[in-house]
């Protein structure tokens, strides 16, 4: 059995910055899901991205997904909204041949939404981590995420995501990714 993901899969995470984070009801508990994702990708060898919006103004990405990330991270800054506006992002995705964002981060109706359209309208595959996204208005959230399921993403849990990646109770990884979610919970 193969220790590494699907080839072409990386981990997208979107704008966590402290600054947004503070602004969102549930900010404490996304950041907990990031991390995870974070973690579970760097475990799995796959590629994690970062974007930070308007990063001069608004402060870097949070200094624990930073950290949890390690050293091999890439991160982007930006003004558009979608990360694809960010400068050198796509180059990224070509040099790791990315060819499936999964995707975690704020605010789901503004660049969660907007990135997620824009990979599938460049024919990416996507899925957005439904537990590791969050927006201001939850209503608003939701709305979002039924639309781009309709679009053509998976919207599922990080555990669900990263237990099929794992596929088996006996893969090397396995017991190292079980206790990343009990520490999460």
């Amino acid at each position: 059995m193969s220790e590494t993901p699907a080839a072409g899969v990386a981990l997208l995470v979107v704008d966590v910055q402290p600054t947004f984070l503070k602004a969102m009801a549930e900010g404490e508990v996304c950041l907990r899901r990031c991390r995870l994702a974070v973690e579970a990708a760097r475990l799995l060898g796959m590629p994690v991205l970062f974007t930070e919006q308007v990063p001069a103004k608004l402060g870097p990405t949070h200094s624990d997904l930073l950290a949890a990330a390690g050293e091999g991270r890439a991160v982007f800054g930006k003004t558009a909204f979608s990360a694809f506006g960010a400068p050198g992002l796509t180059e990224g995705f070509a040099k790791t041949k990315v060819s499936h964002l999964l995707i975690c981060g704020l605010e789901i109706p503004v660049c969660v939404y907007q990135t997620a359209t824009d990979a599938l309208r460049e024919g990416m595959g996507v899925t957005i981590l439904s537990d590791a996204v969050i927006g201001r208005r939850p209503a608003d959230g939701q709305a979002c995420l039924e639309a781009l399921r309709a679009a053509g993403a998976h919207v599922l849990p990080t555990e669900t995501v990263f237990y099929a990646m794992l596929g088996d109770a006996t893969h090397p990884r396995f017991r190292v990714f079980t206790e990343l979610v009990k520490q999460a919970a």
